[in-house]
């Protein structure tokens, strides 16, 4: 932490595919704990070698529905000398909120505004309804949700092919539907909202095919602010390839190659669905590379 706030000495991603399975079994795989203990013993090394602690260890969605939870709790302690915290899926909203809009450019609003956050994962989506007061930088969350709606999940569940079939695509959507329909209209009206920021890798991705790069530059995507209708087209477009066509592309991280696909689905649906909601007042979203891991490091600061 300096006087100009949270500094940043690493950052790394790996895509563990840690849900694999999950959906359908109700537990881990054993290659998936293999893949995510192989990652967190390289992440140790990187905590070790920078002195940063207290570290905190945060997992979500799949870990929360699994039999065989001990197995990768123990496995993790064992590596990383803490416990994981299996958090709610409140915890992660709030935690994901925080993150997101830590790194918001609030200096085109002179009012309060009204902020969805939608972190799309592999086994999750978290809804995150808060206001922002660009005066102080306060974020107050408002509601928040987390449905079983994620890119790998949905992947499994509805066995897409290759690329999906228009019915298999229909079947999602209807799938995604039922989950929006089942929020609470008061508590989650979208009707006065001012702005969607979206966040994970999902999204990202699919802010860089709109946006036409070669290769995945987080400083091009950070902060880029869409029209729904350019997000749309590009996810559409990605749903309709191949994994062969979908590799091709420099921004595509292998490990997404899949499941962007399902990814791609929910995505654009619900944009659309909040751009409806709100009458065509949200014509636009904004993509933010600070997330769930940002909220986390805010965390152990306070």
């Amino acid at each position: 932490m300096t006087e100009n706030g949270m500094q940043e000495l690493h950052r790394d991603m790996r895509i563990v595919r840690l849900g694999q399975g999950v959906d359908e079994t109700g537990e881990f795989a054993p290659e998936a704990l293999d893949r995510t203990f192989a990652a967190v013993h390289e992440y140790a090394k990187e905590i070790t070698r920078h002195g940063a602690y207290p570290t905190r260890f945060i997992a979500t969605s799949a870990s929360r529905d699994v039999s065989n939870r001990d197995a990768f709790v123990t496995g993790i302690r064992q590596r990383l000398h803490v416990t994981p915290e299996v958090v709610s899926g409140e915890v992660e909203a709030e935690l994901t909120f925080s993150g997101a809009v830590s790194a918001l450019d609030t200096s085109r609003w002179d009012r309060p505004v009204k902020v969805a956050v939608i972190d799309l994962g592999g086994g999750s989506t978290e809804i995150v309804l808060g206001t922002l007061d660009p005066t102080n930088g306060t974020a107050t969350m408002n509601a928040q949700t987390s449905m079983n709606v994620g890119c790998v999940r949905f992947h499994e569940r509805h066995k897409l092919a290759d690329p999906p079939t228009q019915t298999q695509i229909r079947t999602a959507q209807d799938d995604l539907a039922q989950h929006l329909a089942a929020l609470d209209p008061q508590v989650f009206d979208f009707t006065d909202l001012d702005a969607v920021v979206g966040v994970a890798g999902t999204i990202t991705t699919i802010t860089a095919a709109a946006l036409g790069l070669e290769a995945y530059d987080s400083e091009a995507i950070h902060g880029t602010e869409l029209d729904i209708a350019r997000i749309v087209e590009a996810a559409n477009a990605i749903i309709a390839e191949t994994t062969q066509q979908r590799a091709a592309h420099g921004f595509m991280h292998k490990g997404r190659i899949d499941v962007i696909g399902a990814g791609a689905i929910i995505w654009a649906q619900l944009l659309q669905h909040i751009q409806q909601a709100t009458h065509g007042r949200v014509t636009t979203a904004i993509t933010s590379e600070k997330d769930i891991l940002d909220g986390i490091a805010l965390s152990l600061l306070r």
